[in-house]
């Protein structure tokens, strides 16, 4: 498809230059041109399918003017989508090299030379472009993409200070996705801060992130692990309890942190307590377990964890929950049953299958939570699955 829009544009744009210059010989009064040899070597390509040697044809065929300047950046842009930057890059530069260019046009040509050398990971020079455009007086909407440009450049590298001198606050007050964005990159930081001991820095990021972007469930599960570095347990669990309100799908990721602050505290109620709390937000298999587990453990009551998570298969059914449920009917009867291992052996063929993270913008899935995707690099939108399959 690619290919059938560069050549239905490269037919267009030669035979437009044609007309024009046929046209403006006619008020001249000269004798009107012809075609060039290249038109017709190129359509001669064409009718053999030799797609490639057409499109080669009716570039070097078209004229670069003033006239053709939008076709010639249309066709840079056209190379860049099918995978071929370098040439882009040619026609790109090429057009930077014309002296008819007035400003605005330079702007968009630069602003796209920069795109082809971002897809070929030439930064550096990206990043030149970019910074020129941007102290440049150029177009306001311009100058925006260009920012946009250099704030995704500095993401890559992982320069997250200067992605938010960029994009904090203009970009971040007109983009959601980009508000998220920065609350992570301000998580980042607190991750390094944290690694080099700086706590305070650390929480300074933190509350930025959240004052950017309050339903940020990553800055709350940094702040508690910031407490347990400082033996603050009890603020941990209050930092763990802000998540469910923020988004509650992400209960099943707080559970690790959270078993482990009260097992620190030896409060085993409190935490029976707790996941109870949280069942009545949403009935996660994770969550059931947990809490028939330490049933199970701390009261030595079987019958009161198998009465558990009937009751709650009941209400949301869930393989996790079927495969723990006929683990405990198992232990429950002191004696294996080979017909429920059985069972047991395929649901956990089926469940070490599943996956139990996905982006909820393309898909990606996997057993690790990626605060960014790795296929569409968005921030925030990979969540635990759930459902019948998942949670």
């Amino acid at each position: 498809m690619p290919d059938l829009l560069l050549l239905a544009l490269l037919v267009v744009a030669v035979a437009t230059g044609w007309w024009l210059g046929r046209r403006e010989r006619r008020q001249g009064d000269a004798s009107p041109p012809t075609l060039s040899r290249d038109y017709f070597v190129g359509l001669n390509y064409l009718l053999n399918d030799q797609q490639d040697r057409a499109i080669e044809t009716f570039i070097s065929a078209l004229e670069v003017n003033s006239d053709t300047i939008e076709t010639h950046i249309t066709l840079g842009n056209l190379f860049r989508s099918r995978g071929e930057a370098d040439r882009a890059v040619k026609i790109h530069q090429n057009l930077l090299a014309r002296p008819f260019l007035d400003a605005e046009q330079g702007a968009r040509v630069q602003l796209e030379l920069s795109r082809d050398f971002l897809h070929l990971g030439l930064l550096d020079r990206a990043e030149r472009l970019l910074l020129g455009l941007i102290r440049d007086d150029t177009h306001a909407e311009l100058r925006h993409n260009a920012k946009r440009l250099l704030v995704d450049l500095f993401e890559r590298e992982g320069e997250w200070q200067d992605a938010l001198d960029v994009a904090v606050p203009q970009l971040t007050r007109q983009h959601e996705e980009l508000r998220r964005a920065a609350a992570h990159w301000l998580c980042e930081l607190a991750v390094r801060e944290r690694h080099n001991a700086s706590h305070s820095l650390a929480r300074k990021h933190l509350k930025q992130a959240l004052s950017i972007d309050d339903r940020c469930v990553r800055a709350n599960l940094i702040h508690a692990e910031l407490c347990h570095d400082t033996g603050q347990y009890r603020q941990a669990l209050k930092f763990l309890d802000r998540i469910p309100q923020q988004d509650p799908t992400f209960i099943p990721t707080l559970l690790e942190p959270l078993e482990r602050t009260y097992r620190l505290l030896d409060d085993a109620e409190g935490l029976i307590v707790h996941l109870r709390r949280l069942l009545d937000h949403a009935p996660f298999t994770s969550v059931i377990i947990l809490l028939a587990q330490t049933l199970r453990k701390h009261r030595d009551d079987d019958q009161e964890a198998i009465a558990l998570v009937t009751s709650q298969l009941n209400r949301e059914p869930s393989l996790g929950g079927v495969d723990y449920l006929m683990d405990l009917y198992q232990r429950a009867n002191g004696e294996p049953d080979e017909r429920i291992a059985l069972l047991q052996h395929h649901t956990h063929t089926l469940i070490k299958a599943l996956p139990r993270h996905r982006c909820r913008r393309c898909g990606f899935s996997g057993d690790h939570l990626h605060w960014q995707c790795p296929r569409c690099r968005s921030w925030g939108t990979t969540k635990p699955i759930t459902g019948i399959e998942g949670e």
